[in-house]
């Protein structure tokens, strides 16, 4: 693919890369341009990572290919960002990155735990300013001190914060331009997400089903910071999926089901798609019969309301922890405008996005023990946490088949590529209380240390497995393809590796030297093609692989590229 590259010396020049590069503690203005309709054509410039996806479909594919399956094999380091692990909520093994750094012409807009937000020069790796939220030591947060990214837009970045904050900074300076209260955070609501740029709003999920919040999406406006529109995923007695929920009591007030993932959106339907989280509490069903929607499940939300127009129901009263928050990758097959989502229950989900109809539904992971879904969509709960004190054992454990780090998809191949951990895990329920702010789960959780295995599978969208990358260890992190045919996936180990998108064939390998728990792009400076991957162990691991607890966390985001 040829595309035309910004060249640095000349940005210089121009004042363009300013910063450290030039002298300043400035970022040259490159968001100022950055308006809707570019994001919304963002595999037009794929020198540039300008969503959270890379693009609003989800794919997570870049048309990139000076790396390919041929020369891979001679990528190396081309500098590290060491950001450090201090910091003052949590524990220390929170202290890791869980981000998709943001690239603009040879910008990155990268956030991390504790409130940081850094602009990096994306050639060399130079910091040029860096932003801290003050947030109280006391946050209540479920699955770790993390962030999951920014967005970017008109000279504004933006991302949420531990303690419930949207904030848009100086995409130039890293100044505060507003900051807006988007969460209770007394009652335990918390924000991870990165938001996203859609129209002239900033739209965003919410954290915090695990204390009994009731899960909400909000829209802000881009300039002012203005509350637009907020959606709750759970309805109150009177709503459309009220008749889920118990008609008496307040079960629905603190029935969880956060979008605390960032969606995708098709400006042809007018819909964003998002995932909604595990009812509350997580495993006693008992307190709240029902299917309980709209907790686990794919919503299509229109963007200029925020109305609900349709949804699938993944797991319909979930007491194993299933969020529905993963991913819904947008593509066409057979003249079809479909969805893609690999759900932690452990099933790939194919629906036709326009409204929301079935179209197939295949496991993905080799262990499913917790029930059954036919492939007419019926769902058949075998093993679950049922008597107060037995404990259960059942397969995907609460961290899924696939946490939330996401899957990819190539257009080229037609095949999505999908990390896979293959563990159990055994709950006991234990009745408790609703207490604001205080954990609201219904039981104690083991997952399991042992018997704890990985892969990368290829699928297409018929939900047959084309081939599997074995791992001795779950693959807790995203990946990402390329117009290369290279699929980059990282381990809990430290392996940074590069497989052949058709094969599965291991073609690259390096040790970044603490594990990935988030997700690699691409992009590219004066012609130079680099991939970005930021490392770090922590965050819930105890939840997914307790087995790595005590690995190092060694918090970097390192970058790679062909030697010059």
């Amino acid at each position: 693919m040829t595309v035309e590259y910004v060249d640095a010396g000349e940005a210089v020049d121009q004042g363009r890369l300013s910063g450290k590069v030039a002298g300043g503690e400035v970022a040259p203005p490159v968001t100022e341009n950055v308006t809707y309709e570019r994001i919304l054509d963002a595999r037009s410039e794929p020198e540039n990572w300008l969503t959270y996806y890379g693009a609003h479909d989800g794919q997570r594919f870049s048309p990139l290919d000076q790396i390919n399956t041929e020369n891979v094999k001679r990528l190396l380091p081309a500098w590290v960002f060491q950001a450090g692990s201090s910091g003052i909520i949590a524990g220390a093994s929170t202290y890791s990155f869980e981000a998709t750094p943001i690239v603009v012409d040879g910008i990155m807009f990268l956030s991390g735990w504790d409130g940081w937000v850094w602009a990096l020069d994306a050639a060399t790796g130079t910091e040029i300013w860096r932003y801290k939220h003050a947030i109280p030591f006391d946050v209540s947060l479920c699955c770790g001190n993390v962030n999951r990214g920014v967005a970017v837009a008109r000279n504004k970045v933006f991302f949420v914060t531990a303690n419930a904050h949207l904030i848009a900074l100086d995409a130039t300076t890293g100044k505060k331009v507003w900051d807006k209260v988007k969460g209770d955070v007394r009652a335990g609501e918390s924000a991870t997400s990165a938001p996203i740029v859609i129209k002239d709003m900033v739209v965003v999920g919410s954290a915090g089903g695990e204390f009994g919040v009731r899960g909400h999406l909000d829209a802000f406006d881009l300039e002012s910071g203005e509350h637009r529109w907020r959606s709750y995923m759970v309805p109150k007695p009177g709503e459309p999926g009220a008749e889920t929920w118990p008609a008496d009591g307040e079960a629905w007030a603190r029935g969880g089901g956060n979008p605390w993932l960032v969606g995708t959106f098709d400006p042809d339907t007018n819909l964003m798609y998002w995932g909604t989280g595990n009812p509350a509490p997580d495993f006693d069903g008992g307190v709240r019969e029902g299917d309980n929607l709209y907790t686990d499940s794919v919503v299509a939300v229109d963007v200029d309301s925020g109305e609900i127009r349709w949804h699938y129901q993944c797991t319909p009263h979930d007491v194993w922890d299933y969020d529905s928050i993963s991913e819904c990758i947008l593509f066409e097959h057979d003249g079809r405008k479909l969805l893609g989502h690999f759900d932690k229950n452990g099933y790939f989900f194919v629906l036709d996005r326009t409204n929301g109809e079935r179209v197939s539904i295949t496991p993905f992971v080799d262990r499913i023990t917790w029930g059954a879904i036919t492939r007419d969509g019926q769902v058949a709960a075998k093993v679950y946490p049922d008597e107060e004190g037995v404990p259960v054992h059942f397969y995907p454990g609460p961290a899924g088949a696939k946490e939330w780090t996401h899957a990819s998809y190539s257009p080229r191949t037609g095949l999505f590529y999908v990390p896979v951990q293959d563990v159990g895990a055994t709950a006991t329920r234990r009745r408790r209380e609703f207490k604001e702010s205080i954990p609201y789960w219904g039981a104690g959780v083991q997952v399991d240390i042992e018997e704890a295995v990985g892969y990368v599978s290829a699928f297409d969208a018929n939900g047959d497995e084309k081939w599997r990358w074995r791992n001795e260890l779950p693959m807790c992190a995203s990946t990402l393809v390329t117009g290369g045919d290279v699929v980059f996936a990282g381990e809990p180990s430290g392996e940074f590796n590069a497989l052949d998108a058709r094969t599965g064939e291991q073609l690259w390998q390096f040790q970044c030297g603490s594990g990935h728990h988030s997700s690699p792009i691409t992009y590219a400076v004066n012609g130079r093609q680099y991939v970005a991957v930021p490392v770090g162990w922590g965050g819930w691991a105890e939840g997914f692989l307790p087995g790595m607890l005590g690995a190092g966390h060694g918090s970097a985001l390192f970058v790679f590229a062909l030697p010059e």
